[in-house]
């Protein structure tokens, strides 16, 4: 255990632009995490190259998240906030831990016959053995919580599976993760597709609101939100278009949806999208600000980067030894 405190890992994908719904839905609680836990926030860049990247494009986007993770709030002094491509700990468990998980275990993972749908020309091993290595990003740091998606729950479960069965046959080498249950983050649904998630992969661009998207561009995409016929904001299911601006306004307000809906009683869908928009140009804003000063401050996110690398690769190397000697491979002579 790191300073008495749980230790808590999570991380995001280096791949397309974050959306609203990952930053109301997760990283914005993020920053409230760091009082009570150890937090480890990973820029996870090798899960990214299980689909065909540009390398330009991944190296920037990869450096834009990291910075949009101090953005939002995570302090670097208070969180290891790294790549994972910097802390080779992640491949070298992964490798050790996939001779400890069953071929019928990741077969049976959805998320992988989802992604072999959509990328139908390129079903790599990494896309198959995808959840080996989550498994090794969760116990290089001995977490004891992880916050999981639903998308994202059958991966916790086959972690917790490979660090018992390796801890039933050499002793307790890991800390088995429990799942994260603390301040549920807003479920944004797309503004598009009210019946799905909003996704930084979706393919049609209104769709998203993005969290680099600048004020036109944002109330042009509310306007834009699919609603319905009935012109009365309620806050109802039959209503779903409605539902999701109502739960984005009050994600953004902190107004709950019964004062959203009474504060919009007799006013049109013109009025309350107008005002939808305006809520998340003024939550974005900040963070936008902050986030175009970090990208000039060059100095410091290396510096951020270099250290942030350092700790983690400390923790990680402390379970990567403990772990190699466990299974027989020789010590390293120093």
């Amino acid at each position: 255990m790191i300073q008495d405190k749980k230790v808590l890992f999570s991380g995001m994908q280096a791949t397309g632009n974050l959306t609203l719904g990952n930053y109301l839905g997760a990283l914005k609680n993020w920053v409230t995490l760091s009082d009570e836990y150890e937090c480890f926030y990973s820029v996870v860049d090798m899960h990214s190259i299980t689909v065909r990247q540009d390398p330009a494009t991944l190296r920037k986007r990869a450096r834009a998240l990291l910075i949009l993770y101090i953005a939002a709030g995570l302090d670097p002094e208070k969180n290891c906030i790294y790549y994972q491509s910097h802390v080779s700990g992640h491949a070298e468990l992964a490798w050790i831990l996939n001779c400890f998980t069953y071929m019928g275990e990741l077969n049976r993972m959805t998320q992988f016959k989802d992604k072999a749908a959509r990328h139908a020309d390129n079903i790599n091993a990494g896309l198959f053995t995808y959840p080996v290595l989550m498994a090794a990003d969760i116990l290089l740091y001995q977490a004891d919580v992880v916050p999981v998606g639903v998308d994202q729950k059958q991966h916790l479960e086959i972690t917790r599976d490979i660090a018992e069965r390796f801890n039933n046959l050499y002793g307790p080498v890991f800390t088995i993760p429990e799942p994260y249950i603390g301040k549920v983050g807003a479920k944004i649904m797309s503004l598009q597709d009210p019946e799905k998630k909003m996704s930084k992969s979706d393919e049609n661009p209104n769709a998203s609101i993005y969290l680099m998207d600048d004020p036109d561009t944002i109330m042009r995409k509310c306007k834009r939100a699919v609603t319905d016929s009935e012109s009365a904001v309620l806050y109802r299911d039959e209503q779903p278009g409605v539902k999701n601006l109502i739960n984005i306004y009050s994600a953004c307000t902190g107004h709950t949806p019964e004062e959203v809906v009474k504060e919009f009683d007799g006013k049109g869908y013109g009025d309350f999208k107008m005002a939808v928009g305006e809520s998340v140009i003024s939550v974005l804003r900040p963070l936008q600000e902050e986030a175009a000063r970090l990208e000039r401050d060059k100095a410091y996110i290396d510096g951020v980067i270099r250290a942030n690398a350092e700790k983690a690769g400390y923790y990680a190397n402390k379970t990567l030894r403990k772990v190699q000697k466990k299974v027989g491979f020789p010590e390293r002579v120093r």
